[in-house]
């Protein structure tokens, strides 16, 4: 059983032991690891952002390929008898609708005038090859014109023939081209290709790409991702923001409180896709991480506004150099420096100072009766 005389000082040694740990996690509470800069250094290094997010996470499988006319969307426009063309009331790239009038033919056949036809368009779409001009002679093995309709086009990506275990019609598919880098088209898994290429080892995979716009055109290059599963409520950011290699990953995460402010926070990452990085550890959802300009603000060092001017800043009172809160005596030195001789300073002191002066003085009452503990007879 313990004595009240050993329960003091063992008391009284635990008060020590905390009092001597809170300036350690205070300190550790003060931010070290941050690069601040100005309004000049963000326009500079054209930094963007993006927020961690929890979401559906996709893996998929990356493939080149060309954008072809859908099938039966291609009409050729000829003549089944042979004539002259007088007229042509089309060019190459108009739009058409179906029954517009293209070409006027004269007949060979004899008459004064000749009799003449009138060529309409099968459908609607775009005047493509187009080989006839007024005056030209035609004959019914010729083709005039082509129209194309581009409503919906079809995208034919060549797969490495090792992926075809993971592709089955109807899966999603995001397409780029050159054209539009910033665009992404989506599409469908219509079918695959009967026969693979030997020269190649890659197999045709054919997706339906709707293309109101017109933007895609027969002969473009593109680029698949062709989404093969999923997960959801997966934590991840775009792929730009994780920096450093192997074991040693890590993103500028925005600090919440300070303007301009990033700190360097190491990550423990996941899978990845084309696009994004789960990220396993180190994150919560709604972080702030730096994406554009992540590999230059590592060569920032520790930005161009100091931690103590950005505190300041921020909380609308003076810090120590480190970043730490002054204490009552520090604060009113300061205040005297600028100008504030008679200023309160019981009133700049902190709760974290009124804590230590408070235990110090119940530490100093248990110490007290320790010792007159200590000085009793024993009964």
């Amino acid at each position: 059983m313990i004595s009240r005389s050993g329960t003091l000082p063992t008391l009284a040694m635990i008060g020590v032991l905390l009092v001597a740990s809170l300036p350690h996690a205070a300190e550790d509470t003060v931010k070290r690891d941050l690069i601040i800069l100005d309004e000049a250094g963000v326009k500079n290094l054209r930094l963007e952002t993006a927020e961690a997010t929890e979401d559906d996470f996709s893996q998929s499988i990356l493939a080149l390929g060309r954008i072809e006319v859908f099938p039966g969307r291609l009409h050729i426009v000829s003549s089944r008898i042979p004539g002259r063309a007088t007229k042509v009331n089309v060019k190459p790239d108009q739009a058409v609708q179906a029954g517009d009038e293209l070409i006027v033919l004269e007949s060979r056949q004899p008459g004064d005038p000749p009799p003449s036809i009138t060529l309409t368009a099968p459908s609607a779409g775009l005047i493509a090859d187009m080989t006839v001009a007024p005056g030209k002679p035609v004959s019914p093995d010729d083709s005039l014109l082509s129209i194309v309709d581009l409503a919906v086009v079809h995208a034919i990506a060549q797969v490495p023939e090792h992926f075809a275990g993971l592709l089955k019609p109807g899966q999603k598919a995001h397409i780029r081209v050159p054209g539009y880098p910033d665009k992404t088209f989506a599409a469908t898994l219509e079918h695959l290709g009967a026969m693979a290429d030997a020269q190649t080892a890659t197999l045709e995979a054919a997706f339906h790409v709707d293309n109101p716009e017109g933007l895609l055109r027969p002969g473009m290059r593109a680029e698949f991702r062709i989404e093969t599963s999923s997960r959801e409520n997966v934590m991840s950011v775009p792929r730009e923001a994780v920096q450093g290699e192997g074991a040693s990953r890590y993103v500028y995460v925005a600090d919440f409180e300070l303007e301009n402010a990033f700190e360097k926070v190491p990550v423990e990452i996941g899978e990845e896709n084309d696009a994004r990085i789960e990220i396993v550890n180190g994150l919560f959802p709604g972080d702030t991480v730096v994406t554009r300009g992540a590999y230059a603000l590592g060569f920032a060092g520790k930005g161009s506004v100091s931690l103590k001017e950005a505190l300041d800043a921020a909380h609308g009172h003076a810090h120590a150099e480190d970043g730490s809160e002054l204490s009552g005596e520090e604060q009113g030195d300061h205040d005297h420096e600028h100008g504030e001789e008679d200023h309160d300073h019981a009133a700049t002191l902190t709760p974290l100072t009124w804590f230590f002066a408070g235990l110090s003085g119940l530490l100093l009452v248990l110490l007290m009766l320790s010792t007159a503990f200590r000085k009793r007879p024993a009964a």
